[in-house]
């Protein structure tokens, strides 16, 4: 069972500490290394107390509400768990699918790009005609070629 000191003891026998330390004294009731009096020794030697199963009782009452206090913490503990794996998950999913967008995005852009080149590839094309017809027009007009338009000539060539 379990160990307790003289006071304790007193308490629960309803006498005073003398009264259990003459006891001790008179060699009816032994004390361990540690100074407490274990109680089955007590109740050899005194008999069984009368309040005291209200005590169990009342410790069984408070043992019992400090188990389930301690269950439904258990079951915060595994509802809070399973949370946080739902909302992990979701976390995931939400980092996979901006990927997905980012990734889009990036194609879009190239695609963007890719009709400007064609621009330009145009723009030579307009260069050149416009280029064609300077060189007609210097044909037709049989002049020199200014220092200006055979600087102009090496970008449309």
């Amino acid at each position: 069972m379990q160990k307790m000191t003289a006071a304790k003891l007193a308490k629960i026998y309803g006498v005073s500490r003398q009264a259990i330390h003459a006891h001790v004294k008179k060699g009816n009731i032994s004390k361990g290394s540690d100074g407490l009096i274990d109680f089955a020794e007590a109740i050899r030697a005194l008999g069984e107390p009368q309040n005291y199963t209200d005590d169990v009782n009342l410790n069984l009452s408070i043992n019992n509400e400090k188990l389930t206090e301690i269950d439904a913490l258990k079951q915060q503990i595994d509802m809070l768990e399973k949370q946080l794996n739902i909302y992990e998950k979701r976390e995931e999913q939400a980092l996979t699918r901006e990927q997905f967008y980012q990734d889009q995005i990036e194609k879009m852009q190239l695609l963007l790009i890719a009709p400007t080149v064609q621009k330009t590839d145009n723009q030579n094309s307009e260069s050149e005609i416009s280029h064609q017809q300077i060189h007609v027009t210097e044909q037709n007009e049989q002049k020199p070629i200014s220092k200006k338009l055979r600087f102009l000539k090496k970008f449309f060539e």
